[in-house]
């Protein structure tokens, strides 16, 4: 059946040990182990002997369906000596042992850093080379990595796999849920004691007063709490001096200083200095929005542009200007009111030494000397610095005049605010159209 080896010979090993090879004539190979004679066949005849009593599966080596039988048997041999975890397979419990010596073999040649297993550098390469090898099937977007494309197919099928145990709630990502879950459960703040209540006593997931009058989600946030309640900021940043309720906070702070950017995006290589930030940016590829507003149904990608979003429908300003009692609804809108009071004009033109307020203005002021006119009527082709100007000239072309006067009627192609003046100013386009 098995060609006939051919005559041993000897061969001198390394620490001098002389050892006799056997060779398989028909394949041209030796081996020191006459039973690997039928081994390297086997991969030519396709032959698999043995097999596994359980679920039939075939194996061409006796030691790989010992392994496999791991699999039923639930039996893993290897342990770790660190920490005792236990894991079927000998590689994979060397994997392990680099969590805990911190060892990062795998180098990447194009930036030099450094991971403790292969498949992470493989994954990492691609945001140097672009390659997107994992595809939807329903739209045809390219990933770099399989489980943003199951992520993403989720939005597709509708399929949230991630069931919550407490309220039934379904998500479609893990880390969704796990967020979620802590809705369950708050602790309470009660003589510096850690304490744990069911929220279900409670109308909302927000915090009620308990003994000292705060309650959290989030464990960490009772102990940043209790900090703060002793004025205890025992982490100081050893560069500007200032301290940290929290060690992390304290590391998080440092990255200024530093620059430093650990977290890497896969898609696109983008880095940040927090995992957060990563995690909501990630959104941007996969296009995920996971946060609904309640009212309207509109779906966003980060839980602070919801809650912008929503004082649209209660009407609420929380943001009041100190100098003049004026509301806003988004702090980004006081903070820019503030400049009217105070005077500053931060942004300056670097050509002509103009300075502005609002960086959106700057933007716009330097379109004069760049000549930039981004936005071009598709109708005869006219370009313009703003889109606000194009728009009442692309009204000449269709003669549309959706925005009217509640007073008297009057339609205009765009919203015009010297209407309440007697006159309607349509300078972008050189119009102008007088009441009679």
């Amino acid at each position: 059946m098995y060609p006939v080896e051919g005559e041993g010979r000897e061969v001198k090993k390394l620490h001098g040990e002389t050892l006799r090879c056997h060779q398989n004539t028909q394949l041209g190979k030796s081996f020191i182990d006459a039973s690997h004679l039928k081994d390297p066949l086997r991969t030519h005849t396709e032959e698999q002997p043995f097999t596994c009593s359980d679920c039939g599966k075939s194996f061409l080596k006796l030691a790989n369906l010992k392994t496999h039988t791991f699999i039923h048997t639930r039996k893993k041999l290897f342990l770790c000596s660190e920490c005792g975890k236990r894991f079927l397979k000998p590689c994979h419990l060397k994997s392990h042992m680099r969590i805990h010596t911190g060892e990062k073999p795998f180098i990447c040649p194009q930036c030099g850093k450094r991971f403790s297993q292969v498949c992470n550098l493989r994954r990492h390469m691609r945001s140097h080379t672009g390659e997107k090898p994992f595809t939807c099937p329903q739209c045809g977007r390219g990933f770099s990595h399989v489980s943003s494309v199951i992520t993403h197919t989720r939005i597709h099928t509708g399929e949230k796999p991630f069931i919550c145990t407490e309220c039934g709630k379904r998500f479609s990502r893990g880390n969704n849920l796990r967020t979620h879950i802590r809705i369950h459960t708050v602790f309470s703040c009660s003589s510096g004691d850690i304490k744990s209540e069911n929220l279900a006593s409670f109308s909302t997931p927000q915090m009620s007063t308990v003994t000292c009058g705060k309650s959290f989600i989030q464990q960490s946030a009772l102990q940043r709490h209790q900090c703060i309640q002793k004025g205890k900021k025992p982490y100081y940043c050893l560069e500007c001096g200032k301290s940290f309720t929290q060690k992390s906070s304290l590391q998080y702070h440092q990255r200024i200083h530093t620059g430093e950017k650990p977290y890497h995006c896969s898609e696109c290589g983008k880095s940040f200095s927090k995992r957060d930030y990563l995690r909501e940016h990630q959104r941007t590829h996969t296009g995920e929005k996971p946060y609904h507003c309640s009212v309207c149904g509109k779906s966003f990608t980060i839980r602070s542009n919801l809650r912008r979003h929503q004082h649209v429908h209660t009407g609420k300003k929380l943001y009041h200007c100190p100098e003049c009692g004026k509301s806003f609804t988004v702090q980004t809108n006081l903070q820019r009111h503030k400049l009217i009071h105070t005077g500053k004009k931060p942004y300056c033109c670097s050509e002509c030494g103009k300075c502005f307020a609002q960086q959106s203005i700057l933007c716009l002021h330097q379109r004069i000397h760049t000549q930039e006119k981004p936005y071009c009527c598709t109708e005869c082709g006219k370009s313009f610095t703003q889109q606000s100007i194009l728009c009442p000239h692309q009204s000449i072309h269709t003669r549309k005049k959706p925005h009217h006067c509640s007073e008297c009627g009057k339609s205009f192609p765009c919203k015009n605010n010297n209407h309440i003046n007697n006159y309607c100013l349509l300078c972008f386009c050189g119009i102008y159209c007088f009441f009679s």
